[in-house]
């Protein structure tokens, strides 16, 4: 098996940026474990970090044709306002878990919204980089039981 973890804008700054609201764990650190954990499970985990758009609208589209069985994904601001984000990943066709690492519901009006979600199997919010892990897991258990 294997997954593709898209990391969206800003999150290239974790640890520094409102460790208040995120936390003072790094991207780095939190996709060192979740490499590890994906290692103790057989999986293969490629990880991608953009703060552009359209990039990250590509990564989704090419996802099935360099062979990933799913995506985790957190659209970071884009989650609120991208249309495009969204339809790639309808038109993408995989199987996505949209995760975030603060709970948006307890946090301003406008981040209460997410465009992606509709269109992901599943969402994980607020247990902070340990939402990853949940993310993967919960990802997986869909890949297999869609495959039993």
């Amino acid at each position: 098996m294997k997954i593709l973890v898209l990391h969206g804008p800003n999150l290239n700054l974790l640890g520094l940026r409102e460790p208040d609201v995120y936390g003072r764990e790094t991207l780095e650190s939190i996709m060192e474990r979740l490499v590890g954990v994906a290692a103790s499970l057989s999986v293969d985990l490629v990880c991608r970090q953009s703060n552009h758009e359209g990039e990250l609208v590509s990564h989704i589209q090419n996802a099935r044709t360099e062979g990933f069985d799913g995506i985790v994904l957190n659209p970071a601001a884009y989650t609120h306002t991208s249309i495009a984000i969204r339809d790639a990943i309808k038109g993408s066709g995989m199987p996505c878990v949209e995760i975030h690492l603060s709970n948006t519901h307890a946090r301003e009006s406008f981040r209460q919204k997410s465009l992606t979600a509709g269109v992901c199997v599943g969402q994980v919010q607020g247990f902070g980089g340990y939402g990853y892990v949940l993310a993967l897991e919960g990802l997986i258990a869909h890949l297999k039981a869609g495959s039993a």
